[in-house]
């Protein structure tokens, strides 16, 4: 009964958060309102193991890591993925930004240490800021041990609105240009709507209908997801094993070994993300109120900082990629949350905005690529890269 109630629970706050942003039409996204009440539930009623009671382990988690990116592979094609190495600069250089700010203008407000404990979370996610805690235990400093956790913790909860407003006004942009008929919609094009799974799939090493079940779908999902690790692992960590994961679908798909969209046709995809997202929000049973309290001037001073020399960045190198400021924007602020808070945030975004299924098409054909990589790029690469070299440095 208590694993019933602890499930019940995390999809309640998944649901209030999709309401809200819906009725609020993304201007409050969904991943920020269910942090918030994830926090407030940690800090009140809720134990703190509420998400692995629901099911969600870590072991389970990894496997919805990998198979979702797979799957992400499936919505797009080898000429989009290469397309999107713009948005992987300007997400790099944007965290460049980040750390030219904090460490001049961080350090005339704080010292030293702190600013170094914070900047690793603030450009990436949960194992740099596990990096930096176990970094400052080894040097003694006891003091700012809370920081980085924490930093990781409160970043997101900012980076969430800010970056929904950026992909309002993108998405804004496109619609008026999709709207006055200056571009359309190739009719042959690969989908990435969820919806896409309507359409007819194509008969997979020619069995007949009757074998291509969601366990043959789950099975060859699988098999790319394990080949993706294994060479992740012979390469030693050289490229990151999700980014591997994606590209790896990207060529199964394009090979025609997996379907379009194919954790949908599985009817698996639901599930796998919402379980991915409350393990996100698991995290945030980390911190405490007392904690929060007592470091919270310096956490927002150097949040506000990054953010500032992500914005300053993305402003110089906007018009020089082809870029819109906004997008530009959008691509740098990933290094705060990375997948898959953006590939919620967007899609939540295309959704809220768009009028019709079309212009939801164009939108996540013109967005979704581009946050996913620019996430790939700074949350699971440069912030491990980032937290070693800042390690050296305590």
């Amino acid at each position: 009964m208590s694993f019933l109630l602890c499930f019940l629970a995390v999809m309640v706050f998944m649901l209030i958060g999709e309401w809200v942003s819906t009725a609020s039409k993304a201007y409050i996204p969904s991943v920020f309102v269910s942090a918030v009440l994830f926090i407030i539930g940690f800090w009140t009623f809720i134990p703190k193991d509420v998400v692995v009671q629901a099911s969600y382990s870590s072991q389970f988690v990894q496997i919805c890591i990998a198979l979702l990116l797979v799957h992400l592979g499936t919505l797009m094609n080898l000429k989009q993925l290469i397309a999107q190495w713009k948005a992987v600069a300007i997400a790099l250089l944007g965290v460049c930004g980040t750390i030219l700010i904090t460490l001049t203008v961080g350090s005339m407000i704080f010292d030293w240490h702190t600013v170094i404990a914070a900047v690793p979370p603030l450009t990436g996610g949960l194992v740099a800021a596990l990096l930096m805690t176990d970094g400052l235990k080894a040097a003694g400093i006891t003091a700012l041990v809370a920081l980085p956790v924490s930093m990781f913790i409160t970043h997101s909860l900012i980076g969430y609105p800010v970056t929904s407003a950026m992909l309002k006004k993108e998405s804004q942009r496109l619609l008026k240009k999709f709207r006055g008929g200056s571009v359309k919609l190739d009719p042959n094009r690969q989908r990435m709507m969820q919806g896409a799974s309507d359409a007819p799939a194509k008969r997979i090493f020619g069995l007949p209908d009757d074998y291509q079940t969601s366990a043959f779908i789950l099975v060859r999902v699988a098999v790319v997801a394990v080949i993706s690790l294994y060479v992740a692992q012979l390469m030693h960590g050289v490229i990151n094993s999700f980014v591997i994961c994606l590209i790896f679908g990207v060529i199964a798909h394009q090979f025609g070994f997996l379907e379009d969209n194919a954790l949908n046709r599985a009817g698996v995809f639901s599930w796998l993300i919402y379980g991915l997202l409350a393990y996100v929000f698991s995290q945030l049973n980390l911190t405490t109120p007392a904690m929060l309290g007592q470091i919270i001037i310096q956490i927002v001073v150097l949040i506000l900082l990054g953010i500032l020399g992500m914005y300053l960045a993305s402003l110089i190198l906007a018009k020089p990629f082809g870029m819109s400021r906004p997008m530009a924007f959008a691509c740098s602020l990933t290094a705060l949350f990375g997948f898959p808070a953006d590939y919620i945030l967007t899609t939540e975004v295309c959704k809220n905005n768009a009028k019709t299924a079309d212009e939801e098409e164009y939108l996540l054909e013109n967005i979704l690529p581009k946050m996913l990589v620019g996430g790939f790029a700074t949350v699971s690469i440069a912030s491990v890269i980032i937290a070693s070299i800042f390690l050296k440095l305590i």
